[in-house]
């Protein structure tokens, strides 16, 4: 953590600056090409996946990673860079990530499908198809995503499935249908040939029904209740067809009571033999006595007490019309138990009833029969379903838990079944039983495992109460605190990967341990009071250092030190160590922020001292000048004034950047004296050139009164007074000695120039030779014929300077002195002349 403040500064001193500068700027050449190199492969892929794969395994950039990821599909393949980028790229890793998902889940509902396809399949196969079989088919339909043949398949399957249901709808109201017209038939009482083309009609749609392809799916009732309809039609039919003359009468008054007689045993069947003859015999007297009554009565004693036998109205028990309206109420709202238990009150319970009461009483419990019939096949077919539901638990692998979870609620679901549907068969039962023992059998050796296991860690736990305790003991008598540390934190460990436990008995041992362990850490937790206190110290020490005074790091450096040999000496808790450590790391982090704050405000200080030097380069590198010569010479002087005084001014700059910022300056300096030199070589030439021309017109005019040819009249004294002004003026002394040589010259023009033309023949001797002396002082060449006069005139020049001990007329005085020299000149020296002031003249203008 303070490696910073223990580095060397000398470590980097070795590296040259040129290399630090030139490397890195190689490095991002090379890998700007290799990322443009890698970034045109990748967009050559074009789907290319073995190609992408080795592209994304060997470059160093995310973006090219990015880019061939893109081209990568398949299941290997994406595994294989997931693999690779899990931990390097993570928008790579994602991306493959994302896309195996895609292909995995996409698998999964493949096999969902597959599995839905297969199941139809399967109800299609069976005999016995149920509605809830379909739906449950098509719930699990709903939840997966298949392809289009899948779809397809399944959409042709369904139809099947719909087919069949729907023909087990029809042959099920056809048959409901029959049953219903063929009793209404019997109770209508027709004659013996409507009797007899019913029965025949009849039994051919009963033979229809047995053989229906889906007559297994009837319920079990239904064609038993259309058999014994037909058996009792047929008996009808025999017994009007036995029946006297005589008698017919009678009997068609008693048929439609014998035939409610018949069906309300029919009825009755199933629920209770003997109470359903019991509760029938009273019905079928109120019946008779009903018939009886509605005759002429005999005259007499005997007639009297019959009308008033039947004037009095039966008493019925209040308690037993509430218990039959209950009754009623149950089979209306579909609670067959409650209505069973009323019934079975009712049974128990007898009392006198009139003829209403007692037809209600059978109608009631015709309905809870056909209700019960109902009941128990449904229960019995919901009872074949928990079977085979039973029977597939093995085959789906489910967790021990989840699998003794399922095999619970589905001996649930039988008992609830046996509640509302009655009693199943023996043979069904004992199926169902053998069922979830078989697929409870791998849940409950996994459950005795663990308890074994339980018992073999209580066990395990035991001896480590038993250790501990010895531990104590030696503890006791003296022994290294270090080791009891840890001795302590490896027996806690140890505690807790003991594993599950009885509940009380974990209880218990907890306890014994708990005690145990802490007569280990006695002595202990008394010593690692004592280096709080001491780690306390440390901290304050710490937190008193002034992060300015000059030797805080030392001081910081030996804190450190003493507390990681407190640490190492006796190690305190964990928490309690993180929270001390915390704080001294805490008062160290401030020291080195406090420290690290006046780092960075002197660097930002030198970085701002660079932005003002940077800006001073490129004030210099970008100055633009304006004006004649004279004034861009003075702005350049100025802004190089200026500059160096800002220059000077501006601070001390990172050290990193210090070469770099100026050789920069320096670099932009020498533009701008270059283009001040630029200037004054120009104005130098120019000045040069008006000097040759105005130093030729002088030597032209007198050479023409030398000649005598300029005219007597002022004509020809305006023509060279003008061809003198059209000549730029010189600057200096110059124009001041030509003017005075050229204005001489001129007023002999037309008059008496004697005198001025013998002093311009007799200063043709001194200029040849002022001229050579000019030439030797500026080591010009003067020709191979002057090479004699040279030699003896550089002798005598050394040997005036030499005598005098005076310091040698300047240049400029010299060439002051030679324009103003009023004398003849040939051409050769006239050249002479003019090739010393290319060579001097500028120079010195």
């Amino acid at each position: 953590m303070f490696e910073f403040i223990f580095k060397r500064n000398g470590e980097n001193a070795g590296v040259a600056p040129a290399a630090t500068e030139t490397a890195p700027s190689t490095a991002a050449a090379a890998s700007a090409e290799r990322r443009e190199q890698q970034t045109r492969q990748a967009a050559a892929l074009a789907g290319d996946e073995a190609a992408a794969v080795a592209l994304i395994l060997q470059s160093e950039f995310a973006g090219v990673r990015l880019q061939a990821a893109e081209h990568v599909r398949s299941l290997p393949q994406l595994e294989q860079v997931l693999q690779a980028m899990r931990n390097t790229d993570r928008r790579v890793a994602k991306l493959m990530q994302g896309r195996l998902d895609a292909i995995r889940y996409h698998e999964a509902e493949q096999r969902k499908a597959a599995a839905c396809l297969e199941l139809a399949a399967r109800l299609l196969a069976d005999e016995k198809l149920t509605p809830n079989q379909v739906a449950e088919l098509d719930r699990q339909w709903r939840i997966t995503s298949a392809d289009a043949a899948q779809a397809d398949s399944y959409a042709s399957q369904r139809a099947a499935l719909d087919a069949r249901l729907q023909a087990q709808m029809q042959l099920q109201r056809q048959t409901i249908d029959a049953l219903a017209a063929l009793r209404q038939l019997l109770q209508a009482g027709p004659d013996q040939a409507v009797l007899e083309a019913a029965i025949a009609s009849h039994t051919a749609d009963y033979q229809r029904c047995e053989q229906a392809p889906e007559h297994a799916a009837l319920p079990r009732h239904l064609l038993s209740d259309y058999a014994a309809a037909l058996q009792q039609a047929r008996a009808a039919m025999a017994a009007s067809a036995s029946a006297a003359p005589v008698a017919a009468p009678v009997s068609a008054g008693t048929v439609p009571g014998a035939t409610a007689a018949a069906q309300t045993g029919t009825v009755a069947d199933g629920v209770g033999a003997h109470d359903d003859a019991a509760s029938a015999a009273p019905a079928a007297g109120a019946a008779n006595v009903a018939q009886v009554s509605s005759q002429p009565a005999p005259a007499g004693k005997s007639g009297a007490a019959g009308a008033s036998r039947a004037a009095k109205p039966a008493a019925t028990d209040p308690q037993f019309l509430s218990t039959l309206d209950a009754l009623e109420q149950a089979l209306e709202q579909g609670l067959l138990h409650a209505a069973a238990e009323h019934d079975k009150w009712l049974k128990e319970h007898k009392s006198r009833l009139s003829p209403a009461v007692t037809e209600r009483l059978n109608h009631l419990r015709a309905e809870l029969k056909r209700l019960s019939d109902w009941a128990r096949w449904s229960g019995n077919v919901s009872r074949e379903e928990l079977v085979k539901v039973v029977e597939e638990l093995p085959a789906l692998g489910l967790a021990m838990s989840e699998l003794a979870k399922k095999v619970g609620s589905m001996r649930e679901r039988w008992k609830a079944l046996d509640a509302v549907s009655g009693h199943a068969p023996r043979s069904l039962w004992e199926r169902f039983d053998r069922a979830c023992t078989t697929a409870y059998a791998p849940a409950a050796a996994h459950f005795k495992q663990l308890a074994d296991e339980r018992h073999a860690n209580a066990s395990k736990a035991q001896a480590l109460i038993e250790e501990t305790r010895a531990l104590a003991q030696a503890a006791a008598e003296g022994v290294d605190l270090k080791n009891v540390a840890a001795a302590g934190q490896r027996l806690r460990q140890m505690w807790t990967r003991l594993g599950a436990m009885e509940r009380k008995e974990k209880r218990k041992l907890e306890q014994a341990f708990d005690k145990a362990l802490g007569q280990l850490l006695a002595p202990l937790t008394q010593q690692r009071k004592i280096e709080v206190t001491r780690r306390e110290q440390l901290i304050q020490e710490a937190e008193q250092l002034q992060p300015g005074e000059r030797h805080v790091l030392d001081l910081l450096k030996r804190l450190q030190e003493r507390w990681q040999e407190q640490a190492k000496a006796l190690p305190l808790e964990r928490k309690a160590e993180q929270a001390l450590w915390q704080r001294f790391r805490a008062a160290c982090d401030a020291v080195y922020n406090k420290r690290k704050e006046v780092a960075h405000a002197a660097d930002h200080e030198r970085k701002a001292h660079l932005h003002a030097r940077e800006a001073l380069c490129a004030q210099l590198e970008t100055a633009t000048f304006s004006g004649d010569e004279k004034a861009q010479l003075a702005a350049i002087a100025a802004l190089l004034r200026e500059t160096a005084s800002a220059w000077q001014h501006a601070g001390i700059v990172p050290r990193a950047a210090e070469a770099r910022i100026s050789q920069r300056y320096q670099a932009a300096q020498a533009q701008v004296q270059a283009q001040a030199d630029a200037i004054r070589r120009r104005s130098g030439a120019a000045q040069a050139n008006a000097l040759r021309d105005k130093l030729r017109l002088c030597q032209s005019l007198e050479t023409s009164l030398a000649q005598g040819v300029a005219a007597a009249d002022g004509a020809s004294a305006a023509q060279w007074q003008e061809r003198w002004s059209a000549v730029p003026k010189l600057g200096g002394e110059y124009e001041k000695a030509l003017v005075g040589r050229f204005n001489a010259a001129l007023a002999l023009l037309g008059g008496d120039a004697g005198a001025y033309l013998a002093q311009l023949e007799a200063n043709r001797r001194r200029l040849r030779d002022e001229v050579l002396r000019l030439e030797i002082v500026a080591g010009v060449d003067s020709g191979s014929e002057f090479a004699r006069e040279r030699l003896k005139m550089q002798v005598e020049v050394l040997q005036s300077s030499l005598k005098s001990g005076q310091k040698p007329q300047s240049a400029t005085a010299a060439y002051l002195q030679l324009c103003a020299m009023p004398a003849l000149a040939d051409e050769r020296t006239v050249s002479r002349i003019e090739a010393l002031f290319r060579r001097i003249g500028g120079g010195e203008r």
